[in-house]
């Protein structure tokens, strides 16, 4: 996948669409304290374990908070969604699963993992992880996200997994970190 990216700014939100900016103000043990927060929407994200190419099926795909951090902002993650319909969890990652890697898996098939908080310090948001395995007979699209998403569908072998997590050069989050060890200890 080609990423060219021009003309990075920042500039303060006005209207935000998916975010919502609030200072919290309390008292703890007798101090008037305060804190930033930024409101979000919780998410699912799913690891697909490809049972035939005994891969973890993957997506890549440009984060600007990730090239405004640290560089090329390229990250490499779970399929996953904003929890942001009125649908259930499950159905939610279905129609990621589908979506992002191309593969319709059905519902009783994708199994909850665990809820895990994430960005603590900022938003403590919500992230519910699933595992569901997929093979080949349940392709139904090369994936690659919806309208203008630049999503690239990519397969970790499960022999190079735990080198892969532990490799500082590639962007990825710790719910894929822990979700792939998950894995390795129920097996």
């Amino acid at each position: 996948m080609q990423n060219i990216i021009k003309n990075f700014t920042l500039k303060p939100l006005n209207k935000a669409k998916f975010v919502k900016t609030s200072l919290a103000t309390y008292e703890q043990n007798g101090i008037k304290k305060s804190w930033e927060i930024v409101e979000s929407h919780d998410s699912v994200a799913i690891l697909l374990y490809h049972t035939e190419r005994k891969t973890f099926v993957l997506v890549k795909q440009f984060r600007p908070p990730v090239y405004h951090k640290n560089g090329d902002g390229m990250t490499v993650e779970m399929c996953a969604g904003l929890i942001d319909k009125d649908k259930s969890l499950e159905q939610i990652a279905k129609e990621e699963i589908e979506e992002e890697c191309g593969f319709d898996v059905p519902l009783e098939k994708i199994e909850r993992i665990t809820k895990v908080l994430s960005s603590v310090g900022i938003s403590g948001v919500n992230q519910v992880i699933y595992y569901a395995e997929v093979d080949e007979s349940m392709r139904v699209s090369q994936g690659g996200g919806i309208e203008d998403e630049l999503i690239e569908v990519i397969e970790i072998p499960i022999d190079r997994a735990k080198e892969f997590i532990f490799d500082e050069s590639i962007g990825k989050t710790v719910g894929l970190m822990f979700a792939i060890l998950w894995w390795f200890d129920k097996q």
